[in-house]
């Protein structure tokens, strides 16, 4: 890890930037990617999993046989466990639904908003290292409470053709029917594109590696909607004197374990708590199975030491964290300034992995800074807003000579004319 003692403000632009991969390189081989499973379909589907996954696939749907399989497959103790996160997430994400807003603006002028679901979901679900389960519960929830009619989900397989069981058996118990056994950029041109076996989506949702956030942000060129523009994840984690060292090294950890080109940023308030925390992150991350990709994300992190809080404030809302961890005695004090961040954890017994999977908030946030003007997903995420209007006669003559000025002034004659032959009929 590198470390800072309170940094210059001109170094600050240098400690905000994120760790890149070369784009350039990724896109060419995403693009090629993208226009052979728009061009072949299927064909090309069962092509690239066989030449990047070593898998040759008869069908790229998951079967009602291999559903059932993993539902018997699965530890029941861990069926518990997704079922408690399942009716968190469920809890948290339904109070969010939208109401109607209806008002009268003018007197006979009546205007409306209403949420209807996005007809098409598809949802893309990491399966290597990592199968992501938790990420199925975090998008296949919130469209299902937000009624979306179909909704699709990509997964690699194993070298044997199997997708990982909790996947299954979370998809199961969410209701997502359809299933493919598809990864990588490939699988989001499936669902951008459509192919024979899989629909055409209107939106995309999901985490993936640098290839399949590449195809994202270029399907999204297209005007194929994504969740968010997203990259590697991180966790910003601020500290006190009194913050017990081993917890904030384990939320350091528990987000440097993702993948080599996280990022993990401590601001600590002397030098001394920075290097006890720095010791105790040498020391667990010894004990880590994961500890050689850990490792290598601890060399884009940072430990910053700011004596000033107004400094270290600055700072964490310039660097817009996708996960903020306030290890603090009075983490409302901090809450209360925060301006730019994806979710926020407060206090020594709220770790960064409760919002991963089983507090009830979603885990699909902004990274790369785009905190500072995203969301997180959430219900609006799976839904659009519709605005309605109708106008009495009485409501014409309110408004309609407004109308006839403004359209006049931009030399919009025919806007003006569609009112102004309403309200000759109402003389």
């Amino acid at each position: 890890m590198n470390k800072f003692i309170n940094p210059e403000k001109e170094l600050w632009s240098q400690l905000l930037e994120r760790p890149v991969f070369k784009s350039t390189e990724i896109k060419p081989k995403v693009q090629a990617i993208l226009d052979a499973v728009q061009n072949n379909g299927d064909k090309a589907l069962k092509e690239f999993t066989e030449k990047f996954d070593g898998l040759k696939l008869d069908s790229v749907k998951v079967t009602d046989a291999e559903f059932n399989e993993a539902l018997e497959i699965i530890d029941d103790d861990l069926k518990a466990a997704i079922n408690v996160a399942a009716i968190n997430i469920e809890h948290f994400h339904s109070v969010q639904l939208p109401k109607v807003v209806r008002t009268e603006t003018t007197k006979g002028v009546t205007c409306w908003q209403k949420a209807v679901p996005i007809q098409r979901v598809g949802l893309y679900i990491p399966g290597g290292t990592a199968p992501l389960f938790s990420s199925v519960l975090m998008l296949a929830i919130p469209a299902r409470i937000a009624q979306c009619p179909e909704v699709v989900l990509c997964t690699p397989a194993d070298k044997t053709g199997k997708v990982n069981p909790a996947i299954l058996f979370v998809a199961k118990l969410t209701g997502v029917q359809c299933v493919y056994k598809i990864g990588g950029a490939q699988a989001i041109g499936a669902m951008a594109f459509g192919t024979e076996s899989i629909k055409k989506v209107d939106k995309i949702f999901g985490p993936g590696n640098q290839y399949v956030t590449t195809a994202k942000q270029m399907v999204a060129s297209k005007g194929i909607a994504i969740d968010m523009p997203a990259g590697p994840s991180e966790v910003m984690v601020v500290v006190d004197e009194n913050t017990p060292a081993a917890f904030a090294a384990s939320d350091l950890l528990s987000q440097a374990e993702h993948g080599i080109d996280s990022q993990v940023i401590l601001l600590a308030p002397n030098k001394e708590k920075m290097a006890e925390i720095e010791a105790e992150t040498i020391k667990q991350l010894a004990l880590l199975p994961r500890r050689d990709i850990a490792q290598k994300a601890l060399e884009n992190s940072r430990f910053i030491v700011f004596s000033n809080t107004n400094d270290a404030v600055t700072f964490m809302n310039m660097y817009a964290p996708e996960h903020l961890i306030l290890a603090l005695d009075n983490p409302e004090d901090w809450a209360n300034q925060v301006k730019q961040a994806g979710s926020v954890f407060l206090g020594n017994y709220t770790p960064e992995s409760a919002g991963d999977y089983a507090s009830g908030t979603n885990h699909t946030l902004p990274t790369n800074g785009y905190a500072n003007a995203y969301s997180g997903v959430n219900m609006d995420s799976f839904m659009k807003k519709i605005t309605f209007q109708q106008i009495t006669p009485q409501g014409l003559q309110n408004i309609g000579p407004a109308i006839e000025i403004m359209a006049k002034a931009e030399r919009l004659d025919a806007h003006k004319n569609a009112v102004t032959l309403r309200l000759k009929s109402l003389e």
